[in-house]
């Protein structure tokens, strides 16, 4: 397979030598000019491996590593510099660079630096089909903190809403850390009844049940050296919960009818579209087992919250599905992608990708066009006129927007108090003056 690299750098020579040098290893090279140009080339075509300039006119080359892999988390970056500085040396290294190397530098030195590095497992290709695609501020520094979790072995609580990507995010975080070679197990707790539920999780001998013919080992057992993720933790039974606490605190199971407990060495994941600590003040969750879970906690933010990455997952769906439909691609207007900014996406990004693809599939001019909106402008969001009309006093309007806004979040006051730059309290103040009803549960 042809190798691939994007060269970026402000001075011409430097790229043609580069370019000239790679293509007579046969590599495949793409070369840019700054930071502009080279996220223009890479959002069209991803590639494992860029070299860039530290000190360019439109940006440095710490801006280009961090947008780089906000849109390709596995990519390689190699900085080069004339400037021989150990602090940005260190502060290269530390926030994610391959390797950093001092100007002027032979080929033959970049060459073994690259060698080295592309050795890296975390140079192929995104296993089970992982491409997050984003570069906004909010988003880039959720992947900011997986990186640092998969770096740890502590416990992580994943809070968002439904079709963001959690579980994306958790195989990411196994992926990238010292567990990647061991099983990632997946179990959703909302898929099995109750009292199946416990015999999933933590296995059987035979005879402990009616049906139980054969002894079965449990999801614990079965990610044992790895990863367990734990989607949906909000909906696990009140009365299984203290048993996933024992689990988690001792690392080891009872088998369902067995006397013996089996150790299990297991970093788990839970992903949740409901805030716990909500639950818990309701009844429905142990407050103890949300404080062991929330060890690192990351919340993804809703699609609504990161528009400006939805011109770039358009572009990202719109090529895949053209392959499926047989298509080289379809084109995307500018008017088409603004419209697409300014629906709410209830379902976040699992919609906006149905949405690509239906727009696509039923394209029969191989061109985009407004018939593709049918079934989003009855959208609650993009119909419901301005609650805000002439006349409306002051208390009126602030009652209506936190009342919107709540609605918005699904009543959660934290993700509400952000997105209207108040505090907590404040929120919590307002509800209690206005009369507003109490979250009732999702």
């Amino acid at each position: 397979m042809t190798q691939s690299v994007l060269v970026v750098d402000d001075e011409l020579a430097m790229r043609a030598a580069l370019e000239a040098n790679f293509r007579r290893q046969g590599w495949k090279v793409r070369t840019a000019a700054g930071k502009t140009e080279a996220l223009e080339m890479f959002r069209a075509e991803p590639c494992p491996l860029v070299i860039t300039d530290m000190r360019m006119p439109d940006g440095d080359g710490l801006g280009v590593m961090h947008e780089v892999r906000a849109l390709g988390p596995l990519t390689k970056v190699i900085l080069l510099t004339a400037f021989a500085n150990v602090q940005d040396a260190v502060t290269a290294m530390k926030q994610g660079a391959s390797d950093y190397l001092i100007k002027p530098v032979t080929f033959e030195d970049l060459r073994r630096v690259v060698q080295s590095t592309l050795k890296s497992p975390a140079a192929e290709d995104p296993p089970d089909g992982i491409n997050f695609v984003g570069t906004s501020p909010r988003f880039r520094a959720v992947l900011d903190r997986a990186r640092q979790a998969a770096q740890s072995t502590a416990d992580v609580l994943i809070e968002a809403e439904s079709g963001t990507g959690k579980e994306m995010v958790a195989r990411f975080i196994h992926q990238q850390s010292l567990r990647s070679k061991g099983p990632f197990v997946a179990v959703n707790c909302a898929a099995f009844p109750d009292t199946l539920l416990e015999s999933e999780l933590f296995g059987h001998v035979r005879g402990a049940f009616t049906g139980a013919n054969t002894t079965k080992p449990g999801r614990f057992e079965l990610a044992d050296g790895g990863t367990l993720l734990l989607d949906e933790i909000g909906e696990m039974p009140v009365g299984l919960q203290p048993k996933l606490l024992r689990v988690l605190q001792e690392r080891e199971v009872d088998r369902l009818g067995d006397t013996r407990a089996v150790a299990v060495d297991v970093r788990v994941i839970a992903t949740t579209n409901r805030s716990l600590r909500e639950l818990a003040r309701e009844g429905k969750f142990r407050l103890d087992l949300y404080y062991r879970l929330n060890v690192i906690p990351i919340a993804i933010p809703p699609l609504r919250e990161r528009a400006e990455d939805i011109p770039a997952l358009v572009q990202h769906f719109a090529k895949k599905y053209a392959k499926e439909s047989q298509g080289s691609g379809c084109p995307l207007s500018s008017e088409f992608v603004a419209r697409l900014k300014d629906y709410d996406w209830p379902g976040n990004i699992r919609e906006l990708e149905n949405f690509v693809r239906r727009a696509i599939a039923l394209s029969a001019t191989g061109d985009i066009d407004g018939d593709a909106f049918e079934g989003l402008e009855s959208s609650p969001a993009a119909s419901d006129p301005s609650p805000f009309e002439p006349g409306l006093t002051l208390r009126e309007a602030e009652k209506t927007l936190l009342t919107k806004t709540l609605e918005a979040t699904g009543g959660n006051r934290t993700r509400a108090a952000a997105m209207l730059g108040v505090s907590l309290r404040t929120i919590r103040n307002k509800i209690r003056e206005y009369g507003l009803p109490p979250r009732e549960a999702q």
